[in-house]
């Protein structure tokens, strides 16, 4: 069995456009058209049993059509969908509560898309919820190709974070911070937080992921792809190819992600 954490798709009426305006705004190829039937086909190929899609609110007043769109895909064939809130939403309980109510398991946020710093005080209360409601929460964590300016989660501010909020159920993307791999393994590893694989194979040396696994535990390692920003197909055989035990694939493949998602 294999579960990707980290894939994005789209509305059908707007998938083509969303998908060509982030390539331009990143300098980055897609590997799929940002539709679910997409998704689906390319999880298939890949020997993917479930995709997990992270919808991301870029402005307050957005969630509604967003999660609306996430309950319509989620438990569907090979799809499972979390949802989303804006940190500046006011009504941010509504919000999650709605997530809650409508059986979607987590949320992610995007530190950069969204506008705010990870350790900002202000958006604790809101991260303090989700996690009330038992939420899974999903941050992208470093550099964004497609975003100038400050990196607005490094492992540094992660770590604040972290240690304010006390919770077991945060994910912090592209294994701990894109980019910042170094970081991650000086400031990171060892803390109660999962990483994803998302966008890593190719771009972080082997050496930082064979350490971070180590380092950090295979029990807190997600794989996840970053679909359409990586192939599914190519980042299940990279690793696949890692020399590490079967048994540590397998944590990292799936089961880390079932316990997460029961």
């Amino acid at each position: 069995m294999i579960i990707d954490f980290h894939t994005h798709a789209f509305p059908d009426a707007i998938a083509t456009k969303t998908i060509e305006y982030l390539m331009d705004k990143a300098r980055l190829p897609s590997f799929c058209d940002g539709t679910v039937s997409c998704l689906r086909q390319s999880s298939e190929e890949a020997g993917i049993d479930i995709s997990v899609v992270l919808p991301i609110a870029t402005r307050p007043g957005q969630e509604k059509t967003i999660n609306k769109f996430a309950c319509e895909i989620n438990n569907t064939e090979r799809i499972v969908s979390f949802g989303s809130v804006h940190p500046k939403s006011e009504n941010y309980k509504e919000i999650l509560d709605n997530v809650k109510l409508n059986g979607l398991k987590g949320i992610k946020f995007h530190p950069d898309y969204q506008g705010f710093f990870i350790d900002d005080e202000k958006t604790y209360p809101i991260i303090e919820y989700a996690a009330k409601l038992g939420l899974i929460i999903v941050f992208h964590a470093g550099l964004d190709l497609g975003i100038r300016g400050p990196i607005r989660c490094t492992p540094l501010r992660a770590r604040k974070m972290l240690h304010q909020i006390g919770y077991d159920k945060i994910v912090l993307a592209h294994m701990g911070s894109h980019a910042l791999s170094g970081d991650v393994l000086d400031i990171l590893c060892g803390e109660n937080v999962y990483f994803d694989t998302g966008f890593t194979f190719g771009k972080m040396p082997d050496s930082h992921i064979y350490d971070i696994i180590k380092v950090h535990g295979e029990d807190k390692i997600l794989f996840g792809t970053d679909c359409p920003w990586d192939s599914q197909k190519e980042d299940v055989f990279y690793f696949n190819s890692l020399d590490i035990p079967q048994e540590v694939k397998d944590r990292i493949l799936y089961k880390n992600a079932l316990e997460l998602l029961k």
